[in-house]
């Protein structure tokens, strides 16, 4: 692989990283409402919906959707219909602390996190354009090239790596601020409803991106 282009496409991920966008809101929101282990564990499920989108650019998910438009727009829709699924739970969930008697919140599924966040990754139809638009820029072609499936996977894992730095530290300053008030019950009650309105907007910007 070319060593300048390599260089570049780390300071270009880099940058695009740390730019707020529907992953790093999405893994904000859980440990906004559930603290940094609840986080960690959605920035990780983040991270293996990205090995996902990896593997399958690297062995022809372009030529799926070239031949098959009506997959992206599928994937697109089940992607709105979760978020909404997301925003309307956990604003449910919010009703029920209300009241003045203090009673302990039930522990949030570590496993149900990570799923929902690799799910949402998945489901997110501007990472595959990423990968089809903004990766094949950094490939190299001619006698001394790797092959480009080869190319594609370690492309992929730089961006896999930078993505769960990033999310991992939005994880960990956002649980941080919050294991400080959960205690305090009204306050946990308005994190959980700022986090389904977080899903609820993820939701329309999913559905508007497409009009666009």
């Amino acid at each position: 692989m070319n060593h300048a282009l390599l260089i570049a496409f780390v300071v270009a991920v880099a940058l695009i990283s740390v730019v707020p966008g529907p992953d790093m809101m999405f893994v904000l929101a859980h440990a906004v409402s559930g603290g940094r282990r609840t986080g960690f564990v959605a920035a990780a499920g983040m991270s293996t919906g990205l090995t996902v989108h990896t593997v399958a650019a690297a062995f022809g998910l372009g030529a799926l959707i070239r031949t098959a438009p009506l997959v992206l727009e599928g994937i697109r829709i089940a992607g709105a219909l979760f978020l909404v699924y997301l925003a309307v739970m956990t604003w449910r969930a919010s009703r029920g602390r209300g009241g003045s008697v203090r009673t302990p919140s039930k522990p949030r599924s570590l496993p149900r996190v990570y799923v929902m966040a690799v799910l949402t990754n998945l489901a997110n139809p501007k990472v595959i354009l990423f990968y089809l638009a903004f990766m094949p820029q950094f490939l190299t072609t001619g006698a001394h090239s790797w092959p480009a499936t080869a190319q594609f996977l370690v492309l992929g894992a730089i961006f896999i790596a930078i993505g769960i730095v990033v999310d991992s530290s939005v994880a960990m300053l956002a649980g941080t601020f919050s294991e400080r008030v959960l205690r305090r019950q009204a306050f946990r009650r308005w994190l959980e409803r700022a986090s389904a309105t977080i899903f609820g907007a993820l939701a329309v910007r999913l559905m508007l991106d497409a009009t666009q």
